[in-house]
């Protein structure tokens, strides 16, 4: 591959007293990495020095002031700030969070400038990192803010994927907020993303039921009957594969997901909590819908073991191959489709 024709990926270091630079510097220990991509942190090389000097790890890394300056064949360090942090490693803090936003901030600047070419966010700390300028639930909701499309959040490994209709929202408001509408939307962007993303002509989806037991027949709930069931059967109606609503139990204990494309949970931890405990250190956290591509490892900041040299890379290296693998199909169907409408 031309040098010059490598996959850009930018990625966001997430919160400095974490594990987020620890997996980043693990995972480009082997030089080998740099054969796919050509990596953009977005932070300090002091940040990193103190961070390679505190867990003993000799990634070397390339800093740099303008994203003019990368170097295809080093880990680019984009200096984003001059000023010395204080790192206290294992521990929240508002400046680490301060700081991790700052870091991200710089990386979707770049993003929408198509500078970088996909974005791979380290873990934020959610309650830490919010301020004026940041005033969200998570990655997700400030991805949406500032790029084109609606999102959808996707966990994803090789064999499963999982979308979620309502995110980060507290349990007492998911009922009220799951509508014939939602439905319809979340459903149209996990088709257009298997298809344009995964390559996945004609995907087979599953919505999962909201209550359990899909409500018994109305004994406990209604939403099932009355709203999840007959939006699925007017979807089928447009030609679509999407069949439920299921029970989420039975569903994933009888293996009823190895024959979809995608799932789609009604709730954040109907489909985490089985999702980690199916794929757990081997997932990715996909942003689907929007007009970017951003990936993350599907673990937090692990506050606990920062600075102990105990952070398994794996998520994240499954999240940058992710990044890379999507951002080639993407491209490819818009060429394929691009030059089918030419012919026409």
């Amino acid at each position: 591959m031309d040098k010059s024709d490598k996959i850009i990926v930018g990625i966001s270091i997430g919160d400095l007293n974490g594990i987020g630079i620890e997996v980043i510097l693990k995972t480009f220990e082997d030089k080998r990495m740099l054969d796919f991509c050509t990596p953009v942190l977005f932070g300090a090389t002091k940040v990193i020095s103190y961070h390679k000097k505190a867990l003993g790890i000799e990634t070397p890394v390339h800093g740099i002031s303008s994203i003019n300056q990368i170097t295809h064949s080093k880990i680019n360090i984009l200096n984003v700030w001059k000023e010395d942090v204080n790192i206290e490693l294992g521990t929240s803090t508002k400046e680490s969070g301060e700081y991790a936003a700052k870091s991200l901030e710089a990386a979707m600047k770049n993003l929408k400038e198509n500078s970088i070419d996909v974005l791979l966010t380290a873990p934020i700390n959610k309650e830490n990192i919010q301020s004026d300028t940041f005033n969200f639930p998570g990655h997700t909701e400030y991805l949406e803010a500032n790029l084109e499309g609606k999102s959808l959040m996707i966990l994803m490994t090789d064999k499963l994927r999982i979308g979620l209709i309502t995110g980060h929202i507290p349990i007492s408001k998911v009922a009220e907020t799951i509508t014939p509408e939602l439905i319809k939307s979340k459903v149209e962007i996990m088709y257009n993303s298997l298809v344009k993303d995964f390559g996945i002509n004609r995907p087979k989806m599953a919505v999962l039921s909201l209550n359990p037991h899909c409500g018994d027949k109305g004994v406990i709930g209604q939403e099932d009957d009355e709203i999840i069931k007959p939006t699925i059967e007017e979807i089928r109606e447009t030609g679509k594969l999407v069949f439920g609503p299921y029970a989420a139990d039975g569903f994933f204990g009888s293996e009823t997901y190895k024959q979809f494309d995608g799932v789609l949970a009604t709730y954040h931890d109907q489909g985490l909590a089985p999702f980690k405990a199916l794929s757990f250190g081997k997932g990715v956290n996909f942003t689907a819908g929007l007009s970017h591509i951003r990936t993350s490892p599907d673990h937090g900041t692990g506050f606990d073991i920062a600075g102990k040299n105990l952070a398994n890379p794996s998520s994240f290296i499954e999240a940058l191959f992710a990044a890379i693998q999507i951002f080639k199909t993407r491209n490819e169907y818009k060429e394929l489709t691009e030059n089918a409408l030419a012919i026409r």
